[in-house]
């Protein structure tokens, strides 16, 4: 059978800045027939995350990433429907998930490394799976749950970096739902600052590119930060950092400032901002949600209730067809879109 599929063209250095010519659309060809356990399935859409800038190095600098092979196809997290079965527990028909779905229009897979998905619990919209359903949703409230110490009643205020993105647009509404009394968000332009108050229930929204952010922050944290959902790193971090009170707690999520950067994750504080966290006895722990899956099944379902509610709002900046993943790639490294990247492969 032949097929298209999306393959790693070039690396583009550790210290570069990726381009959609990093990626290569090239024809392929996959068995006419499947064998015991396994299944085919036509790809419906594929998951473009930050995290991947750091599988297109020769070393991912991590122990549980796998760096993409050059001229090999490049995968992720994705969805897809089964057109034919010889596995007992999915049937043509079935919508299915995985981490690790190879960017390509069909696939034959191991079915044990599936996962069924119900779109009813998403009203439909399946995309929300590689996202607000997914393990984009499943960091913002693990991360808040496990490393935010959000009390109820306790009058904290949370800000979040990259708050326009995937993540950091449902961090900052799950703050919220979890208890924080304030919640205040970072990004790039005034657009995505009035979607994130406007639509997302953020209190306030700082675009970094103008004026003062800390003089900002300082005005708009009266009381201080007790909660930092930090996606980005760097200059904004320092600045959020240096105003956060006594015994508070930064989640450790992302760094995408530093992503084509050859630094270590995560990426060590300047030191009068070390000193400053220390101090004030900060807590910095890196967060990793795959650590947390035996509580995964309870906050998708979690997830879900709020998005069927209408307490989470979801953002998606969808891109059409599997030629264009690399310019949809470089966009959201660039901070081109707002909430989750897709990619729609067939209809």
């Amino acid at each position: 059978m032949i097929i298209q599929r999306v393959v790693l063209n070039s690396r583009p250095g550790k210290n570069g800045v990726p381009v959609a010519e990093n990626f290569r659309l090239e024809q392929s060809t996959i068995a006419d027939t499947i064998q015991a356990g396994q299944v085919r399935v036509r790809t419906l859409y594929l998951s473009v995350d930050p995290y991947m800038r750091c599988r297109m190095n020769e070393d991912t600098g991590s122990d549980y990433l796998l760096p993409w092979q050059l001229s090999e196809v490049a995968d992720g997290g994705g969805i897809g429907v089964v057109e034919e079965s010889k596995h007992n527990n999915l049937a043509k028909g079935d919508f299915v998930t995985s981490f690790n779905w190879p960017w390509q229009t069909v696939a034959i897979l191991d079915g044990s490394l599936l996962q069924k998905l119900v779109p009813q619990l998403v009203n439909g919209r399946l995309s929300y799976f590689l996202g607000a359903a997914g393990i984009t949703g499943l960091t913002a409230l693990l991360g808040i749950k496990e490393k935010g110490h959000v009390t109820a009643g306790a009058n904290q205020t949370m800000v979040v970096s990259g708050a326009a993105g995937a993540c950091g647009s449902l961090a900052g509404q799950i703050g919220r739902l979890e208890g924080c009394s304030r919640v205040v968000g970072i990004a790039g332009t005034d657009e995505k600052c009035s979607i994130l108050v406007q639509e997302m229930g953020f209190d306030a929204a700082i675009n970094y590119k103008k004026g003062n952010v800390a003089e900002q922050l300082c005005e708009l944290c009266p009381g201080g930060v007790d909660v930092y959902f930090d996606n980005v790193g760097g200059d904004i971090s320092d600045t959020v950092i240096s105003q956060m009170n006594q015994n508070s707690h930064i989640i450790l999520c992302g760094q995408i400032s530093q992503y084509n950067k050859d630094v270590p994750y995560p990426p060590p504080l300047p030191p009068d901002i070390e000193k400053i966290q220390k101090e004030r006895n900060i807590t910095r722990e890196r967060f990793l949600v795959l650590n947390y899956m035996d509580k995964q099944e309870a906050s998708i379902l979690q997830l879900c209730q709020w998005i069927q509610e209408g307490k989470l709002k979801v953002r998606e900046t969808v891109v059409e067809g599997l030629a264009n993943i690399g310019a949809a790639f470089q966009s959201m490294m660039n901070g081109g879109n707002i909430g989750k990247q897709i990619v729609s492969v067939s209809k």
